[in-house]
Formats: C-alpha cells, structure tokens, sequence
C-alpha cells in the first residue's frame, strides 16, 4: 500500500503546482500564440523585459518598489511595537488581559472590507491617502497582532528564572529584555517576521483602495495589464512571477531560523 500513497502524493503535489506551470507558461508565450496553442509554443521572455521595462506605460518596477517599502515598514514597525507587547503579556497577567489580546487578535480576522470605507475618509482627511506612511500604518493592523500572538507564546516558553537571574546580577527589566530574552527567541523573531512580510506583501484590499499610483503595491500593479481591449494575460502572469521573488527569496535566506522557529518549543523537557 506504500506505492500507493507515494502515487497520492504525486497527484497531489501535481494538482497544487499546476497553476503555478501554468503561470510560467503563460510568461513565456509570445502575444500571437497566446490564445492559438496550449502547451507547443517558441518560448520567449518578452513579457519579462516588457514587465521590468515600463514599455505598457506601466510603472511596474515602482510597484515593485513601493511594496518593498510598505512591507518592510510594516514589518519594522510591527516588531518595534509587538516585541514589547508580547513579552509583556506574556511575563504579566492582569485582570481582562485576555479579553485585551483577544481584542488586539480580532483586528487581524475582522473582514478587511468593514473598515475600509472609513479609513479612506479618514486618509483623505488626513492627508495619508497614496502615501508610504499611510500604507505602512495600515498594513501594521495586518501584522502587529499576528507578531504579538506568536512572540507570546515564544516569550511563555522561556523560563522567568533566567530573567530573574539577570536581575539579581544588576541587570534592569528592560537590559534583561534586550540582552536575555530576545537572543533566546531569535528563531522565532525570523519566522514572524517571515509571515509577516508575506501578510503584507500579498495584501490587495488596503492598496485598492488606499492608494492610486504613487504608493500603489504590485499586487494591484500587476492586473494593471489585464486592462484595454484585450487582456495581456501573459505580462500579468509574468508580474506576478516576478512578485514571488522577495518573499521566495527571504525564506531561503532565514530558513535555518524558520525551522527552528516554527517548531520553537513544540517539545519541553
């Protein structure tokens, strides 16, 4: 029955990698085969230099930049306020502090479309709309409760006897957060941070409606293509490639630490 698992698998991982053949597909048809042919085709990376090379009249490459910014923003920021707050629930129990970080949580699985009618009153108001600032103060509702909830729990696995150690050597509550308990959690400040990014990155609705051309992020930059009488299907394949990179990119590089932070503190002794 092994061989039969084995052939589940198989299928499995054929079903769920074929959107993504076919994107490449797609990137690489010339316009004229595009909709004659499926699979028989001269391969060409046109849609690449046309994506990267702003030839449609759309700026494709800021795109690409602005959500480097606003995700990197978000993430920074993210982590500056969310290490404290996490450690602190998680050293400090007070009456409704659960109900609080219940509360901090509901912003993260609360419909992104019930508040976004007032935050684009508020943005224009306020001057933040199709703003750096105003997208990266936005994406942070996407992130900070998910950096809070996660380093909480990491936070809870480390033992108070080693902080309390620090203290009684002259250490201060907050050298002993910096120089204890941050080292210790590393592995897992990589993998929050790890999915925080892509949360970001892969944000479409506070971008639509939030932005217009100069802070507008790739995830609607790229179906900028499907526009005009015929939709360029291959250039939006290839933009949306192309967007993958960074993401794809970051895990490869911390993924000694996402292993270990993934499964940080799944076995105790």
């Amino acid at each position: 029955m092994g061989w039969l698992a084995d052939a589940a698998l198989v299928l499995y991982f054929v079903f769920a990698l074929f959107p993504v053949a076919w994107m490449v597909i797609l990137s690489l048809k010339p316009a004229d085969q595009l909709f004659s042919t499926y699979f028989s085709f001269t391969p060409t990376l046109g849609a690449y230099r046309t994506v990267l090379g702003d030839s449609e009249g759309i700026p494709f490459v800021r795109f690409f930049v602005n959500s480097l910014v606003v995700s990197v923003g978000a993430v920074a920021l993210s982590l500056v306020v969310g290490l404290p707050a996490a450690y602190a629930s998680a050293r400090w129990r007070f009456r409704g502090s659960e109900n609080l970080m219940f509360t901090l949580l509901s912003f993260r699985f609360a419909p992104e479309l019930t508040v976004i009618i007032p935050l684009f009153v508020l943005y224009q108001k306020l001057g933040l709309f199709d703003t750096y600032v105003g997208m990266v103060w936005v994406l942070q509702l996407v992130t900070l409760p998910l950096v809070v909830w996660i380093m909480r729990s990491y936070f809870a696995d480390l033992t108070p006897e080693l902080e309390q150690a620090a203290l009684l050597d002259g250490y201060s509550r907050k050298q002993a957060f910096f120089k204890v308990a941050l080292p210790l959690v590393k592995p897992g400040i990589a993998a929050v941070s790890l999915l925080a990014f892509i949360f970001a990155w892969n944000n479409f609705v506070f971008p639509l409606i939030l932005t217009s051309s100069s802070a507008q992020t790739v995830t609607v930059g790229a179906l900028s293509f499907l526009g005009g009488d015929r939709p360029k299907y291959n250039l939006t394949a290839a933009a949306a490639l192309v967007s993958v990179v960074p993401p794809l990119l970051l895990a490869l590089t911390i993924q000694r630490y996402l292993v270990r932070g993934l499964s940080f503190g799944a076995v105790k002794s």
